[in-house]
């Protein structure tokens, strides 16, 4: 469902928007957070840094695929948005072709890269067999992965943000049942645990696939739609590899810090993995917030209110800080207890290393939540050159510091690569909002009511402060008799299948 931003006082606008969004975070983060608690406590301390030493490989391959199939879905929302049906359908056959292409390739090539790829990071001997089980089983089933991650987008594309996430927490509560189940009872080791998110997510995919058939007429596609042309192909690619290679450019920065984290042994890799999925819940909330900004400045934008723009970004910047302050405040108190559900407690140097990460993270929170907020506000004004330039600075500041510090100081020094990375991008950020913010003051009010506007969020995956996302607002042509053969009674058809389906879905 679309949700106008242009109405009532921004901080509460912002912040209600926020929390579906918020939700989806975290059950993303719950596929990380079930495999490592049931891993790290039936398998041991080193099978959780055998899956953990697998992250930032899995990350460079499976998000640069996430966010290319996400990218594939801007040009459905385009369409929606135009009121062209035909052509929504012909985006999603579209998409799906490519989406199976890129499935093919990389489930035929990845397995293979698997053992080089680990032993090029210089994994540590005794986690190396575990690490390319969890890798190659996670490869095969890549494909699952890709269709659930592309359905949801193009779901999310024609403007109904609450399905995705039905479906997203139905693969996660399959992924919690079946990880306890075949790394348990069945005794399958990590390959378990991996097989496990696989087979949730395909299940998410069928039952995706039977509710749109039932549910969602605008995005079945017909026979005549999958003979797409050359030049659909291409516009598709064109939006879907920029936003393959952002979450490239993310990936490059974890692979410098898995070397680092390798290098020091694994009870580092298994800290600074449990460590991190903790973590991960936390900065879900500052990420929601900063995407929630992005969509609203892109309305009010498009509605020409600067004025709203430049108060709701101002007491989302506030109320970030304040959240991040809270969720230090509880990362350091509570921390090491936290660790210990995944570890238990044999492993006092795992706790205590974590537990210093999760201090370090917490305490510079206010710089994460600054970083989002004003990176979102500037996305959502249309400015794609400094977010860009703020991630290429969080790699080299990252890859530095953990190659710098952590040959200086070890672990810590390999964790401090994350605020030293934030505080490099938000130096850069926060003159840069700041000559908007000046230049917002002197734009013109429209008093008149905007042109319907549909923001679409097309989420993929997360690491560190980068979101490989993209908000796509496109103004809704209101069809007339004029305009089409058939005027309003022909395009009147399919949306109002698709309200009756939110409807049903509210229910």
């Amino acid at each position: 469902m679309s949700t106008a931003l242009t109405a009532g006082h921004p901080w509460r606008v912002i912040a209600l928007f926020s929390v579906p969004l918020l939700i989806g975070n975290v059950v993303q983060q719950l596929y990380q957070v079930a495999d490592a608690i049931v891993v790290g406590r039936q398998l041991g301390v080193d099978a959780l840094a055998a899956v953990g030493a697998t992250g930032s490989m899995m990350f460079l391959l499976l998000g640069f695929a996430w966010g290319l199939t996400s990218g594939f879905a801007i040009p459905t929302a385009q369409a929606f948005g135009a009121g062209d049906i035909t052509a929504v359908r012909r985006s999603v056959a579209a998409g799906t072709l490519l989406t199976a292409a890129c499935t093919v390739l990389l489930t035929m090539g990845a397995p293979l890269l698997t053992e080089p790829m680990l032993v090029a990071l210089r994994t540590p001997p005794e986690l190396m067999d575990d690490a390319v089980v969890f890798a190659q089983i996670s490869f095969l089933g890549a494909g699952a992965m890709m269709f659930f991650n592309y359905l949801s987008a193009v779901i999310r594309a024609i403007g109904d943000s609450r399905t995705p996430l039905v479906f997203l927490t139905l693969a996660c509560a399959l992924n919690v049942g079946l990880v306890i189940l075949m790394v348990g009872p069945f005794g399958w080791g990590v390959g378990g645990a991996a097989l496990a998110t696989v087979v949730s997510q395909a299940i998410s995919v069928l039952l995706c696939l039977e509710f749109v058939r039932r549910r969602m007429p605008v995005l079945r596609v017909r026979r005549e739609d999958w003979r797409v042309t050359r030049a659909e192909l291409a516009e598709h690619l064109r939006l879907g590899l920029p936003m393959g290679f952002q979450a490239s450019i993310i990936a490059i920065g974890t692979l410098t810090v898995q070397v680092a984290l390798n290098d020091l042994g694994a009870e580092a890799v298994a800290a600074y993995t449990a460590a991190a999925r903790v973590d991960g819940l936390a900065v879900a909330l500052l990420q929601s917030l900063g995407l929630a900004v992005s969509m609203f400045v892109a309305q009010n934008h498009g509605g020409g209110r600067p004025d709203r723009i430049r108060s709701g970004v101002t007491q989302a910047t506030w109320m970030s800080v304040a959240v991040s302050i809270v969720l230090g405040a509880l990362l350091i108190a509570f921390g090491a207890a936290l660790v210990r559900l995944f570890v238990g407690d044999e492993s006092a140097h795992v706790v205590d290393l974590a537990a210093q990460m999760l201090a370090i993270n917490g305490a510079t929170y206010w710089l994460l939540g600054i970083l989002f907020v004003l990176r979102g506000a500037l996305q959502g004004l249309g400015h794609t050159l400094i977010p860009t330039v703020t991630g290429v600075i969080e790699l080299f500041m990252r890859v530095g510091a953990a190659v710098v510090l952590g040959g200086l100081f070890g672990f810590i020094g390999v964790v401090a690569s994350n605020p030293l990375a934030w505080l490099g991008a938000v130096v850069v950020l926060v003159p840069a909002y700041l000559h908007a913010h000046r230049r917002l003051a002197s734009a013109p009010i429209t008093p008149s009511a905007p042109t319907p506007t549909t923001p679409i969020a097309v989420i993929g995956p997360t690491d560190g402060s980068m979101v490989v996302d993209a908000v796509v607002t496109q103004p809704i042509v209101l069809p007339t008799g004029t305009q089409t053969p058939g005027g309003l009674r022909r395009l009147r058809r399919p949306f109002a299948a698709v309200a009756r389906t939110s409807r049903r879905t509210r229910r």
